[in-house]
């Protein structure tokens, strides 16, 4: 027992030391890095700064929303769909409105209807009246003007009270009155609707047509168009669901005839970009998949970087000049919102 001991512990301890040490050398070797996934696009020309690029419509990507609040009735389109300028997108629930529109058209109605008739007065039946009221307020006065006459031609002043008298003149200018009144409303009468009724009338149906367009555009509203014909990239409106009026995308539109690649260029680099440069633009993920670029402008405006690739090293507050560039869909294979890799040549 004490001989294992004595020569045991020591062999343990070697072999833990020589174990120890095949641990650290194998620890120590270097490690092989993984290989790529891709092979990263190589620039084409001598002297060029890169940076990435996203895909666009040539229009921009149009995000669609509504401005009118509802339920939405129907959805025209669907993903990937060639729209016309003009086409119906969607629809709101419409009919409270179409029935306020009927409302509003009756109202332009009965004002056109009030105006026509104030334009045929006088009515042929009003007056017959009128004018039998001029000879009975004639006759009248005619009559009153005659026993007037009678009792002033008496000679005796005495025959005849005074009092008599005063009231046989008054009844005469009570005739005369009368008669002035029947005249003045034949006169009236005959002459039509007054000129400021008439003013007035044609001023309600302006009034009214005017709350009927606005109604009208209310019920247009409701089915919201194509601004741009062009291809529907995204749809998020479905029959029965709320739209809120604002900002959100209901839908997405672009022209896809011809796309765009929105390049983001470092400020620090932005002094070596020249307008009409040439570029190149890669897929990313497979640098066999490029073509050349056309220059179509520079934004004249440098702005924080907001697409970002994804990337470890990437910094995120960096300032950028945007680049747009063109190229034929039918060059490249690539979708809308799509990253490209892009080099842009400069002078040496």
């Amino acid at each position: 027992m004490g001989m294992i001991i004595r020569y045991g512990l020591p062999l343990l301890a070697v072999g833990g030391f020589g174990f120890a040490a095949y641990r650290v050398q194998q620890t120590n070797k270097d490690i092989e890095a993984a290989p790529a996934v891709a092979q990263p696009a190589r620039s084409p020309f001598a002297a060029t700064i890169a940076g990435a690029g996203i895909v666009e419509a040539r229009t921009q990507n149009i995000a669609i929303a509504t401005q009118l609040a509802g339920v939405i009735a129907e959805v025209h389109v669907a993903v990937g769909d060639e729209v016309e300028l003009g086409a119906p997108l969607f629809r709101i629930d419409d009919r409270d409105r179409r029935a306020e529109l009927a409302v509003r058209e009756l109202a332009v109605e009965s004002a056109q209807a009030e105006l026509a008739r104030l334009a045929a007065l006088p009515r042929p039946e009003d007056l017959p009246p009128l004018e039998a009221r001029v000879k009975t307020a004639e006759s009248e006065l005619a009559d009153g003007e005659r026993q007037l006459a009678l009792l002033e031609g008496v000679q005796d002043r005495r025959a005849v009270s005074t009092q008599e008298l005063d009231k046989r003149r008054s009844a005469v200018l009570t005739a005369r009155s009368r008669l002035l009144e029947a005249q003045a409303a034949l006169t009236r009468a005959r002459q039509g609707a007054w000129a400021p009724e008439l003013e007035l009338a044609r001023r309600s149906i302006a009034s009214s047509q005017a709350r009927v367009a606005s109604q009208k555009l209310d019920v247009e509203r409701c089915t919201v168009r194509a601004p741009v014909a062009g291809k529907i990239l995204a749809v998020n409106a479905r029959p029965g669901e709320y739209a809120a009026a604002g900002p959100a995308a209901l839908l997405l539109l672009g022209d896809t005839g011809t796309l765009h690649v929105r390049v983001d260029i470092d400020e620090n680099d932005a002094w070596r970009l020249k307008a009409g440069a040439k570029a190149r633009g890669f897929v990313r993920g497979n640098r066999e998949l490029g073509t050349d670029l056309e220059f179509v402008r520079i934004d004249p405006y440098v702005i924080p970087k907001r697409s970002l690739t994804g990337e470890s090293t990437e910094r995120v507050d960096t300032r950028v000049l945007q680049v747009l560039f063109a190229f034929d869909p039918a060059r490249l294979p690539v979708y809308v919102g799509q990253q490209l890799d892009v080099f842009v040549e400069v002078a040496p």
